[in-house]
């Protein structure tokens, strides 16, 4: 009697443990976006990293939008119409085209 209560037990433990894990196999889509199509613009007509305050406004005009200094190192940002300038001080981190969706 008490075997076949421990079958009886090992059965419907397997049958919970089956019941909780996925039958099926997970299935995603993959999507390919040829790397020449990828920024239609040109990143090439951003500020470089080092570029200085001066030397972007003279390049790019005044910016539409400004916020910072922020934190430590001081972190500011200028806002144009196509792209976002990252500043650290007075010189450029980094400029990111803005995304048009």
């Amino acid at each position: 009697m008490i075997r076949f209560v421990q079958k009886l037990l090992g059965t419907a433990t397997l049958a919970a443990m089956l019941s909780f894990s996925p039958l099926n196999p997970v299935i995603a889509d993959e999507m390919a976006i040829p790397v020449g199509s990828q920024a239609e613009r040109n990143q090439s007509d951003l500020p470089l990293t080092g570029m200085s305050q001066d030397r972007v406004r003279k390049s790019w005009g005044s910016p539409r939008e400004t916020s910072g200094p922020v934190g430590d190192p001081p972190i500011s940002q200028w806002h144009y119409d196509d792209f976002v300038v990252y500043f650290e001080s007075d010189q450029v981190l980094h400029a990111v085209l803005k995304s048009y969706r």
